[in-house]
């Protein structure tokens, strides 16, 4: 008998941010991975932001990172005023017609993949096909990944085969929006395969010119209202403490080159990277990570187990991030260079504390989130 061809999968994402986009990544890694009888699914990721006039590209995504960047009270203003606004004001009308004015393309391709299912990794594509499937423009089903540790109402939509949640509460947060309980599946958010099992430590050190036997701190990105990454190193490798550092600066070439000459006067201690693909060897090589709460980022930390300095969450979904993370026992929060330079002098000098934020991360890391997030899909087992 013939065998049954994969299922075809289309996961759409957007790029205002990493997170959703690493998130529809990992999914996608999981599904092409061979499961013991070749790949999981046919699968297709789609970044919406490819399908759209450049003006309107312009200003969802531009818009949104100098809105965090330079004004994040007026985004935090922003995130609860369309959480809190109900659907049928003009604002939300308006919103949604300049939305699917600039998405037509996208259908298009949509059409042309013929998906067998389609999962959402950011809302804006969720609310397009919403109003697909109301008005029978789509007949496959289709999912929706929520990739923080909270819920934005603009996440809900009808006509949704399901949603897969971080946490319990978000899924508490997502009936009481009316999503019937057997759609909801908490899963955890999806990272990418590298993270299902920790790298060798010392082997990922050596790699990189470490000492696996010394504590090691992570400083991931931006930094913002921390001043400079240069700085902010300055100011960690100033502590007393035997310890080395690792700073990651991205895209951003001028902070690299800052970090890099800071490291010659520091031989041994600062180990300056710009952009890689090998975060999570650089992980397996930390004891603490200090970075910007974004939910792929730390739920990255939580699959290594790793404690976490949150750093000056934006307003919305990062302080909900931070909020969770340190309700539940695995990061600290800094708002500032010195409130910083305290976190980190208290959990080297209390190392008995780092430990517990450790074994509380490794508790709550979901590295299969993607693989539960397909065998829901695609109806087999995780």
């Amino acid at each position: 008998m013939p065998q049954h061809l994969p299922k075809k999968i289309l996961i759409l994402s957007v790029s205002a941010g990493a997170g959703h986009m690493r998130a529809a990544q990992a999914i996608e890694a999981y599904a092409v991975q061979d499961g013991g009888q070749g790949p999981r699914a046919i699968a297709s990721h789609l970044d919406v932001m490819a399908f759209v006039t450049p003006a309107f590209r312009k200003m969802y995504t531009d818009f949104y990172i100098k809105l965090v960047n330079k004004a994040p009270a007026l985004w935090g203003y922003l995130y609860h005023a369309t959480h809190d606004a109900p659907k049928d004001s003009t604002m939300q009308r308006l919103r949604r017609g300049v939305e699917r004015l600039n998405t037509r393309a996208l259908m298009a391709q949509v059409a042309a993949f013929a998906p067998d299912a389609i999962i959402c990794t950011h809302f804006l594509p969720a609310e397009l096909l919403s109003r697909a499937l109301r008005e029978h423009q789509l007949a496959c089903p289709v999912w929706v990944q929520v990739t923080d540790f909270d819920l934005h109402r603009m996440w809900v939509h009808d006509h949704m085969q399901g949603y897969f949640a971080a946490t319990d509460e978000v899924a508490f947060r997502m009936r009481h929006e009316g999503i019937p309980a057997e759609r909801i599946h908490v899963t955890g958010i999806p990272v990418m395969p590298a993270f299902a099992k920790a790298p060798d430590r010392a082997q990922c050190a050596q790699a990189f010119g470490l000492d696996p036997q010394r504590k090691t701190i992570l400083l991931m990105g931006g930094g913002a209202g921390l001043g400079s990454l240069d700085t902010i190193a300055a100011r960690l490798l100033a502590l007393a403490g035997d310890f080395q550092l690792i700073v990651l600066a991205g895209k951003n070439a001028a902070a690299l080159a800052a970090l890099q000459k800071l490291a010659a006067q520091y031989p041994g201690r600062l180990l300056a990277q710009g952009f890689t693909s090998e975060v999570e060897r650089l992980m397996a090589c930390a004891d603490l990570v200090i970075t910007k709460p974004g939910g792929l980022t730390t739920s990255e930390c939580l699959a290594l187990g790793l404690p976490m300095i949150v750093n000056s969450p934006i307003p919305g979904q990062e302080e909900r991030n931070a909020d969770y993370l340190l309700e539940q026992g695995v990061a600290l929060k800094a708002f500032d260079g010195v409130t910083l330079e305290y976190r980190v002098r208290h959990l080297l000098e209390h190392p008995e504390q780092l430990q517990a934020m450790r074994a509380k991360a490794l508790a709550l890391g979901r590295p299969a989130a993607a693989l539960e997030v397909l065998a829901q899909v695609l109806g087999t087992q995780a």
